[in-house]
């Protein structure tokens, strides 16, 4: 009865929000305060029935009910209790669930405690959302049920796919789930202005708690999935400009750059055309990034590849959300009102550079995401764009944006004098030219791009924390902190980035147990193959020793594992991490001579990229618990002094 009682509540939640749409619909059209009083305990309504039904589907993954079809195809009952719980989402139809929970969810929490904005605005948000929703709704009761039956009843189920299996699948997939909802939330709050032209600062600070959360979820979401893919895959590399990784990054540029202006909107009632525009493009990003995910056009270790019935489903959607978006921001863009204006010298000017480099390397990575897969539909030609693609357009850019990023906390609002704009940021310009001779002097084999990328670097960082020059500490913002976290973490990322495309030496040698593998300053020593077995595995696994220098020797032990449940074979990375870098090492086959090979890398600071972005992360979460206690200490004083009078 656990399957049917989930399926009911979906369908309940659904239905409930079809009467959230009709009724936000219908009382904005009437004015009629009843339905505006309905709509707020409908979207919490929906939001619980939602999650009911995907709680009653991790119960039914955790005691491995194999009358489900979904468990028996994406579980094990030999599975670890870790990956039966994350498993019910390391699938298709479980994934979409986690999709429109956490979507109704974010309806609920806006019903709840969303205060600020005007009526007739929260209601058209709160429609919005739902009809968004509506259509996820549709796709999985239709096309994707996740609580379908399956007869007869298997002993046991298929497992999960192998790459899968791992800690980072209970973080990765969730975190970005959180950020690309998130985006919907802001998408509507845009929408609900356009419809009751309710575009000011009001509008702005409601929507930035949930511009800036996606913004937290996605850098942790694209931080974790780099790492994942980094040690799982065993390929070395922490970015390859897979299609899929891509999907969850032009996201998060747009989330930035809309980040950005409307903290210029709400702040000094500025970009409000711009802000609109970006949370349709934000949106519309993660749409696109869904359709690549889940429509099986893409084959990726990281997709969901689906039937094309499904990949259709999706398209139409992707087209009704984003053409209706686009289309209402083009009838309603002519009636928003000019903000407050500025010179082209100061924070807002900034900013402004700040969002059109984004807006250009997101629409560089856009076309090289979707190019190959047009040029295919096409002509039925495969084309394949890559790094050497991605790196020469997209880098120069980030450098300038980097640059213009580190510049705009210095400026001043409204306008500033370039005269004593230069004498505040001559010291980080110092330092980074003087990073850049040093590092030209001392070093060999850099590429302009990673020399310019770690002398940038250094000047960031020091200007990351010139906000904090001469003020009392005790008493700044904590969004101060925020940002100047935020902006350190990205020098920190940059130097990360760098010095792992600079200096990173590699070794792949044939060996025998008692060889000697030597890269850098460390000496690996290769003992044994031994047999070994896991959970739901078995695997061989090198015994080796490493030595940096004179120092101790560390074991590390790398592994050919085989999943008996899916017939396949993975390889494990083994990774020793130093203040100063990772020993990277992989096993790969064996000969009929003895020999086995062995794959070595030495990463001099390459965890400095992952750092770097959990440090943006602290900072966006930092900046978003101070505006959100600002806010309710402001609103909390506007109580009072209404209740005095």
């Amino acid at each position: 009865m656990i399957a049917e009682t989930g399926l009911i509540a979906l369908w309940l939640a659904g239905a409930l929000t079809l009467l959230q749409f009709i009724l936000g619909a219908v009382g904005l059209r009437t004015d009629r305060e009843a339905y505006f009083a309905a709509i707020r305990p409908v979207a919490i309504a929906q939001g619980l029935f939602v999650a009911l039904s995907f709680l009653l589907l991790i119960w039914l993954f955790l005691r491995s009910d194999m009358s489900v079809k979904l468990v028996a195809m994406n579980s094990a009952s030999v599975k670890p209790l870790l990956y039966k719980f994350a498993g019910t989402w390391g699938n298709h139809e479980g994934s979409m669930l986690l999709w429109v929970t956490v979507m109704g969810l974010a309806g609920a929490f806006i019903a709840l405690f969303e205060r600020s904005l005007k009526t007739r605005t929260l209601v058209a948000t709160l429609a919005a959302q739902a009809f968004i929703s509506l259509g996820f709704y549709a796709f999985l009761l239709i096309s994707s049920n996740p609580f379908e039956r399956m007869f007869p009843v298997p002993a046991d189920g298929q497992g999960l796919n192998p790459l899968l299996q791992d800690p980072g699948l209970a973080f990765h997939p969730p975190t970005l789930y959180f950020g690309y909802v998130g985006l919907s939330v802001a998408f509507s709050f845009a929408v609900g202005a356009m419809i009751t032209r309710d575009v000011g600062a009001a509008f702005a600070k409601a929507m930035r708690p949930w511009v800036l959360g996606a913004w937290i979820f996605l850098t942790l979401g694209i931080t974790a999935g780099s790492y994942w893919a980094y040690y799982e895959l065993g390929w070395g590399g922490w970015w390859f400009w897979d299609p899929v990784e891509n999907a969850s990054l032009m996201p998060w540029l747009a989330a930035t750059a809309l980040l950005h202006s409307v903290t210029v909107l709400a702040t000094r009632d500025g970009l409000r055309a711009w802000t609109l525009m970006l949370a349709v493009v934000a949106f519309s990003m993660s749409m696109i990034g869904t359709f690549l995910v889940r429509s099986g056009i893409l084959t990726s270790v990281h997709a969901f590849a689906v039937d094309p019935e499904r990949g259709s489903f999706i398209l139409a959607l992707l087209a009704l959300y984003i053409g209706g978006a686009m289309a209402l921001f083009a009838l309603r863009v002519g009636t928003v009102k000019e903000g407050s204006r500025f010179e082209l010298v100061s924070r807002e000017g900034a900013l402004v550079a700040n969002n059109l480099l984004l807006s250009v390397i997101l629409a560089l990575v856009f076309i090289g995401t979707l190019y190959p897969l047009f040029v295919e539909a096409i002509t039925g030609d495969k084309l394949s764009v890559g790094p050497p693609y991605f790196n020469l357009a997209t880098g120069p850019l980030a450098l300038m944006l980097v640059a213009v990023m580190a510049a705009g906390p210095l400026l001043r609002w409204r306008r500033d004098n370039p005269r004593t704009l230069l004498n505040r940021i001559s010291i980080p310009i110092l330092i980074t030219a003087a990073s850049l001779f040093a590092l030209a002097l001392f070093t060999t084999g850099m590429s302009i791009l990673s020399l310019l990328g770690m002398g940038l670097a250094a000047g960031v960082a020091i200007a990351s924390f010139a906000p904090l020059w001469k003020r009392n500490l005790r008493r700044t913002p904590m969004h101060t902190y925020g940002m100047v976290i935020a902006h350190f973490g990205i020098a920190v990322a940059l130097v990360g980035m760098a010095s792992e495309a600079s200096f990173t030496e590699e070794k792949l040698v044939a060996a025998t147990p008692g060889d000697e593998i030597v890269v850098n300053n460390w000496k690996l020593k290769f003992e044994a193959i031994e047999p070994v077995a896991g959970p739901n595995w078995t695997a061989l696994e090198s015994r080796i020793t490493a030595q940096y220098g004179d120092g101790a020797l560390h074991p590390i032990n790398p592994q050919n594992r085989m999943f008996a449940a899916a017939q396949t074979q993975t390889s494990e990375a083994a990774l020793l991490t130093r203040w100063n870098g990772q020993l990277y090492v992989v096993l790969g086959d064996g000969d009929s001579e003895g020999r086995w090979q062995i794959r070595v890398w030495w990463k001099p600071f390459v965890t400095l990229i992952w750092y770097g972005g959990i440090l943006v992360a602290l900072g966006g979460l930092l900046a978003m618990v101070g505006r959100l206690r600002r806010g309710y200490k402001q609103r909390k004083q506007r109580e009072f002094a209404e209740a005095m009078l």
